[in-house]
């Protein structure tokens, strides 16, 4: 659908975090090279200027090095990347991280303990150095494959749909030191996926003859592209596979399920692969949270006087509570109390509520300019602070209305995964507003999933971004 397309492209660059890369030949020592690239070059530069202006460098410095090399270790993966969304994104993360150091450091008044001269030049030398290291690795990474010698034979066992896009991504990749020799397969063409006729996409031969391929052939690297229902004739050939030294890895297949931020893990020592999970575990849980309470904290301060109006204005407008509490679906499907100023005549929270339609009767005049702008939202920032709710994530619909939908949209509930947003990717992609038709609750579900596939901090951004410009020209929203 368009909107996942949208997220993809969106995501795709946004998105600083790359898979780690399971058997991409001499790839490992690009990751390698990029995992320390960024922290030792702010780490450096920030040596280099405390030396050039005071003579040496001070404690101080240290405990600061070791804070930004934390925070930025390790480096992303973004060779394969066009040069300008590389700036951006390097543009992006200073701006975040200078952020977070010179917020800490006025909040803890460390700032007496370093020269401003010294941070003054390293806001503007850090983002330039790091730019010039990526474009001179780029002009390296050529050489740089040279000097390790050929690249690494692969095969892929299984013509289907993710073993050609396999394909496709090693083929579209100048630096995955890996020269994909074809597949093998048993079926007959017509049961195998086209590979749109490219030469590294050839048919080598049947399952049977890999083995003597790879040792013929020295191939080292084996990716097995067979449905997992298939499991004798998977044993069969990593039986047939010992007597090689070729590494083998599982392409997973995408078929037996729609994985939500699938991973491999472990429980008391044994190995796992999660179908469907949240993306804020760890250290993505934390930054998630953090970025809520100060964004939540900063706009309500900001906000407080219009909240003040709003409020005023409301009571003003039609008998009822100023603020409607209406109970809604939060983290892990446990009901939670949301806060909107009252747009309508009535505050319905029943067994059975009719959403908003246009002309609908109910809502109040002064409702009608709240619902078209989103300012009915705005108490929600409280509900951020309470835990309740996130800026960005799924919308959190009605009671009622997740009762009847649960039944109706497979996944629908795996939205619930993670906390209700004020905004999200669905809102923003047009998806607001009355869902009057089981397709357009199922789009905003496709979109809410997606989001959850695809999450990131900058990703987020990017949805806050797009919602305040949508506030001027949603048609939606009645």
């Amino acid at each position: 659908m368009a909107e996942a397309n949208q997220l993809n492209s969106a995501s795709a660059w946004l998105n600083q975090r790359e898979p780690r890369s399971m058997g991409l030949g001499r790839s490992h020592l690009f990751t390698a090279v990029e995992a320390g690239l960024d922290p030792l070059v702010l780490v450096f530069s920030l040596w280099a200027l405390a030396f050039y202006f005071e003579g040496s460098v001070r404690p101080a410095y240290l405990i600061l090095s070791l804070i930004v090399f934390s925070l930025t270790f390790p480096g992303s993966s973004q060779l394969r990347l066009p040069v300008w969304k590389v700036m951006a994104k390097i543009a992006f993360h200073w701006v975040w991280i200078a952020g977070l150091l010179l917020l800490t450091g006025y909040v803890t008044e460390y700032f007496h303990k370093f020269s401003m001269t010294v941070l003054g030049h390293w806001l503007w030398v850090a983002p330039a150095a790091q730019a010039g290291a990526h474009i001179a690795l780029r002009a390296a990474a050529p050489q740089l494959l040279k000097l390790q010698g050929q690249p690494s034979g692969a095969v892929i066992v299984g013509m289907n749909e993710q073993g050609v896009s396999l394909a496709r991504h090693i083929a579209g990749s100048a630096y995955s030191g890996i020269e994909l020799q074809g597949f093998f397969d048993d079926r007959g063409e017509d049961r195998r996926t086209a590979s749109d006729g490219q030469d590294e996409n050839r048919l080598i031969g049947k399952i049977d003859d890999l083995p003597a391929y790879v040792k013929r052939h020295r191939i080292q690297f084996i990716y097995l592209s067979l449905p997992m229902a298939s499991r004798p004739r998977i044993l069969q050939v990593l039986d047939g596979l010992k007597d090689t030294t070729a590494s083998i890895y599982f392409v997973p297949d995408m078929f037996i399920t729609d994985l939500i931020q699938g991973r491999s893990d472990t429980v008391c020592g044994v190995t796992v692969i999660s179908v469907c999970d949240t993306p804020f575990r760890g250290v993505n849980g934390v930054l998630k949270r953090a970025s809520d309470v100060v964004l939540s904290l900063l706009i309500l301060l900001l906000i407080s006087p219009i909240l003040l109006v709003i409020a005023l204005m409301v009571k003003l407008d039609s008998p009822g509570p100023v603020i409607f509490k209406q109970r809604r679906y939060g983290l892990d499907g446990e009901e939670i109390l949301v806060y909107k100023f009252r747009s309508m005549a009535v505050t319905e929270d029943g067994g059975t509520i009719r959403q908003a339609s246009k002309n609908d009767m109910r809502v109040t005049k002064l409702g009608a300019i709240l619902r078209k702008t989103s300012l009915d939202e705005l108490p929600q920032f409280v509900n951020v602070l309470q835990g309740r709710m996130s800026i960005v994530g799924p919308r959190p619909h009605a009671v009622a209305h997740n009762e009847m939908y649960r039944s109706l949209i497979k996944g629908y509930m795996v939205r619930h995964k993670v906390r209700p947003g004020i905004t999200g990717w669905a809102q923003v992609n047009g998806q607001r507003g009355e869902t009057d038709t089981l397709d357009k609750m199922q789009s905003r579900i496709d979109c809410d999933l997606d989001y959850l596939r695809n999450w990131s901090l900058q990703l987020d951004f990017f949805i806050i971004f797009k919602t305040i410009r949508l506030v001027f020209k949603d048609s939606a929203a009645y």
